[in-house]
């Protein structure tokens, strides 16, 4: 083994949250290799992210773009056995719950290498969600498996995960968020840029395949949100995934007022956005932990969470579909007083990762 890691990323949440470790990586003399699957098909969701956030261009790109399930995850399992076949590394590293961590885990699983899944045992209990299923196979698979919170990791235990490959780390969006917040407020003029300085609005993003497939789903969701958003006089700033976008126009849906459709927004820009909005109106597993951290109140679109920490600590309600239980949620956190403590650590999980992966390395936090 060349003693080195294989960092696996291929979406924007994977690249923010592993940026901490790469950096980690960066600080204290750790060789990596860094492997982008191109899960993201659109260049402005993911590869200027290397860019704003100062990390290396990948090693490697394989560059699948978008597919069905089994076609795209095929092919990331194929390019990503040839790359670590050529590296043989001590460590594979993985992130979160896409095709990208399921088609690395299955890979690696099957080499002589070690593999660590950043973010291991959140648990939506829903296996109807791809994405429950990707997590839920890759902690099984996995060598070292890094809990973001203590229950995370008692959900870990609860499925026979031997306890010594669990170490409770926190989690690396805080790392992300201490670090770029401030780049946000600096550097972006998003708020601005699209009118809305100096003036309360919501955020939403609204883009699952439940969520907008669904051609009545999605109507009721969009018109409760306007309703909610009527209610308080504010506009709704809605950045529209690629995905969306072609759903309202192939179910010819006319957005209601006051939801203002706006393009992608680059990380930097969309964190500022969670910052200053007055609410957050999210179906993202992601979205909620940054909301929360930030301290914006956050109503979730789902009838489930993998992020129970952020309804626990009082940041974030589960509003599921029905139109008047958004209503109802919009009201309660837009009103809501008292603050939260964030769940999910102090910002040095990254260097927490990297001590696990690499023991004899001079690691201090």
């Amino acid at each position: 083994m060349s003693g080195e890691i294989v960092i696996v990323l291929g979406t924007r949440p994977e690249i923010i949250k592993l940026a901490p470790v790469v950096r980690a990586c960066e600080t204290h003399g750790v060789p990596f290799t860094l492997l982008h699957t191109g899960q993201h098909y659109s260049d402005s969701l993911d590869s200027v992210f290397f860019e704003q956030l100062g990390l290396p261009e990948p090693d490697y790109n394989l560059e699948v773009g978008s597919a069905q399930h089994g076609k795209q995850t095929g092919e990331m399992l194929v390019g990503i056995e040839r790359v670590l076949q050529k590296h043989t590394p001590e460590t594979v590293l993985v992130q979160g719950d896409t095709n990208s961590v399921l088609a690395a885990a299955l890979a690696a699983s099957k080499l002589d290498t070690e593999l660590g899944h950043v973010e291991a045992g959140l648990r939506s209990f829903d296996r109807e969600m791809p994405e429950e299923v990707n997590r839920v196979l890759t902690d099984h698979a996995s060598d070292l498996l890094f809990a973001p919170t203590e229950g995370s990791k008692e959900n870990l235990l609860a499925e026979g995960v031997p306890e010594s490959r669990v170490t409770v780390t926190g989690n690396t969006v805080v790392d992300a968020l201490h670090r770029n917040r401030e780049l946000a407020q600096q550097g972006s003029s998003a708020v601005s840029d699209l009118g809305f300085e100096g003036r309360e609005f919501f955020l939403m993003t609204l883009h699952r395949e439940e969520n907008v497939d669904d051609e009545g789903r999605f109507r009721r969701l969009l018109a409760a949100v306007s309703r909610a958003a009527d209610r308080h006089g504010v506009p709704v700033v809605y950045p529209i995934h690629p995905r969306a976008q072609a759903r309202l126009e192939e179910f010819d849906i006319e957005v209601p007022s006051p939801v203002c459709l706006v393009e992608p927004q680059d990380y930097l820009d969309f964190l500022l956005l969670e910052d200053e909005a007055r609410l957050v109106l999210t179906d993202s597993g992601g979205v909620q932990e940054e909301a929360c951290i930030l301290g914006t109140p956050c109503v979730t679109l789902r009838d489930s969470t993998e992020r129970p920490e952020t309804v626990a600590a009082g940041a974030n309600v589960l509003a599921e579909h029905d139109p008047e239980e958004i209503i109802n949620s919009v009201d309660w956190m837009v009103y809501k007083q008292d603050g939260w403590e964030n769940p999910f650590g102090d910002g040095r999980a990254g260097e927490r990762i990297l001590q696990a992966v690499a023991p004899k390395q001079e690691v201090e936090l």
